[in-house]
């Protein structure tokens, strides 16, 4: 991505995409700040995009930037994760932009593996993955079962090579994800699902990370509704599929999950770049 002594000035921006999440915005926020703060090499930003809150959110989330330094707000006026993301990485100026949800159902310690092959120039997309092996996941049945489900039917209708298309813990380099962003229609749930297939579809590089993950027991997804749109998000990228040209050598790569097992073991500080 950059080398030498330019490499210390890496910007990596992490948003927290956040609706109605007053109960544990503040005490998740500080602890993804301390973590960041002692783990990465890197500097940092936290962005918190309010996706139309009507609780305390926003108000507690400007508290938290008048406290802790590299904290951002934005606030936006209608729901969807995919328009927060889509709002906030169009206007970045990171290097690497990443994203967690609120309730940091991943594990932190994912966080830097996540980004080291980014970082390190050998990935344009990483993703946190719950069925990737090695990856440990506390969580009922029924969305356990839906969860595979659903990555079930990616593999079979649009062909993904990827394990995992809805964890909320993912990153890319910058300049990717803007280029993927004008072709990307979805502004909610299913925004993940169009991002990844996209990248696949023009042969960009994802790299898989298996993650420690504990269901959110207050989670605000509704699952019928979101399956639906799911579901219609998928018919659509079949029939844009079907129309395309053959795709060229090099594309439809696979998602490389060997990365990660290289990441875990040299993760990378601005030294390495030299």
């Amino acid at each position: 991505m950059t080398t030498g002594s330019a490499a210390r000035a890496l910007l990596i921006e992490v948003t927290i995409p956040v609706y109605n999440e007053e109960k544990v915005l503040a005490a998740n926020v500080r602890g993804l700040h301390s973590y960041l703060t002692a783990h990465l090499p890197h500097r940092f930003v936290i962005t918190i995009a309010d996706n139309a809150s009507t609780d305390g959110t926003l108000a507690i989330a400007h508290r938290l930037r008048e406290e802790l330094p590299s904290i951002r707000v934005v606030h936006l006026d209608r729901k969807g994760r995919g328009l927060a993301l889509r709002h906030v990485w169009c206007g970045s100026d990171a290097d690497v932009v990443a994203y967690m949800d609120a309730d940091l159902s991943t594990g932190l310690d994912a966080f830097l593996p996540l980004i080291t092959p980014l970082v390190a120039g050998d990935g344009d997309l990483a993703i946190g993955s719950r069925l990737a092996l090695g990856a440990a996941v506390v969580r009922g049945p029924k969305r356990e079962i839906i969860s595979r489900a659903y990555n079930l039917l990616l593999r079979t209708v649009l062909a993904a090579r990827f394990s995992d298309a809805q964890c909320g813990f993912k990153a890319g380099q910058a300049e990717v994800i803007r280029a993927l962003l004008a072709d990307v229609e979805d502004n909610a749930w299913f925004f993940d699902t169009e991002l990844l297939i996209l990248a696949q579809r023009r042969g960009l590089r994802i790299c898989e990370v298996p993650v420690t993950w504990v269901d959110d027991s207050d989670s605000r997804v509704e699952i019928v509704r979101t399956a639906l749109a799911d579901l219609r998000g998928v018919a659509r990228l079949r029939r844009a599929r079907s129309r395309r040209r053959p795709s060229s050598a090099g594309q439809d790569r696979p998602a490389m999950p060997g990365l990660w097992h290289q990441a875990r073991a040299e993760l990378m500080t601005p030294e390495q770049h030299r």
